[in-house]
């Protein structure tokens, strides 16, 4: 009955006002001010209304529902954390030399190991240095790092002496030179300590993002200007029927061919290669490390042993 009234009220001001003029300018303005005021009154009228109240049957569902969801989400963190507690444990029993099946690896597979580190990372050389140096205390011979940027690629290339394979197009370092164990194995076990990777020679391939995009498209024009220039010509000229074997020629021609790595491991905040050339990733087993910062020599020795006791069926 209120807004009722309200307008009645409103109503009868407005037609009383109206008939105390007799022009009709005084009519028109006073026309628009009863809309003006009946405008007014129904939006404060709308505006005052309480807002619907929910019925108790919605209220139980919707906090049953957070409530699901409160716990869901702790125990999903309780056991992330859990699992991150019995990785860590794992890793200092590993480097400490406690666990006994750890320490004798059986590296015969492992012909060709690729290391991927973001490019942030990649700057921190002393963390690459002191990677590379557990790797040749591990028994590892030949080791590829790739960043995207190619920061690893000035880092390293100029500081050691680089022999040019022709025949696989690629750049090899000799690590012995250049790493220190009594430096960068430093505080990681007593058994640890003793080795020296100096003393064990590593082949180290640097590739960045150049050598992806840009090597497949050095070779694809290699074999487009390869078929064009063939002496065939005109209606005698087939259709290009490329190869895999062609692709794997014409990489190794540019400069971007090489060995496929039996293992990668991934060291960044996302879990993907960040554009390690492709073609060279056929039968590769991929194992994300987490964040070069935090890299564990555990870690490490845990990845190669798992790698180990893996049965491959393309081998």
């Amino acid at each position: 009955m209120l807004p009722c009234l309200r307008l009645h009220a409103r109503f009868c001001c407005c037609r009383d006002a109206a008939g105390l003029g007799g022009s009709a300018w005084h009519h028109s303005s006073l026309a628009c001010t009863c809309r003006e005021a009946f405008v007014a009154s129904e939006a404060s009228v709308f505006m005052n209304q309480p807002p619907p109240h929910m019925s108790r049957p919605t209220i139980i569902i919707k906090l049953i529902l957070w409530l699901l969801w409160t716990i869901t989400h702790l125990a999903i963190s309780i056991l992330n954390l859990w699992s991150h507690l019995i990785y860590s444990l794992d890793c200092y029993l590993i480097s400490s030399g406690l666990l006994r099946k750890y320490q004798n690896l059986h590296l015969g597979r492992l012909k060709y190991l690729a290391i991927v580190v973001d490019s942030k990372e990649a700057k921190s050389t002393v963390k690459v240095k002191r990677l590379l140096c557990w790797l040749s205390s591990m028994g590892v011979k030949y080791v590829c790092l790739y960043d995207i940027e190619g920061v690893l690629k000035k880092s390293f290339e100029p500081a050691v002496n680089v022999s040019r394979d022709r025949t696989a197009g690629e750049h090899f370092v000799s690590c012995a030179t250049e790493l220190s164990a009594t430096f960068y194995i430093r505080g990681i076990g007593a058994n640890i300590k003793d080795l020296h990777c100096s003393q064990r020679e590593m082949m180290i391939d640097c590739l960045s993002g150049s050598d992806g995009k840009e090597g497949i498209a050095k070779a694809a024009s290699l074999l487009c200007s390869t078929y064009l220039n063939g002496d065939t010509h005109g209606d005698d000229k087939r259709k290009p029927a490329f190869t895999e074997a062609d692709m794997a020629g014409a990489l190794k021609a540019v400069g971007c061919g090489g060995p496929e790595p039996d293992l990668l491991l991934m060291y960044g905040p996302a879990r993907c290669h960040l554009g390690f050339p492709t073609w060279r990733l056929r039968y590769t087993e991929i194992m994300y490390m987490g964040p070069l910062k935090s890299m564990k020599y555990g870690a490490i020795v845990k990845a190669l042993y798992n790698f180990s006791k893996k049965h491959q069926n393309y081998v």
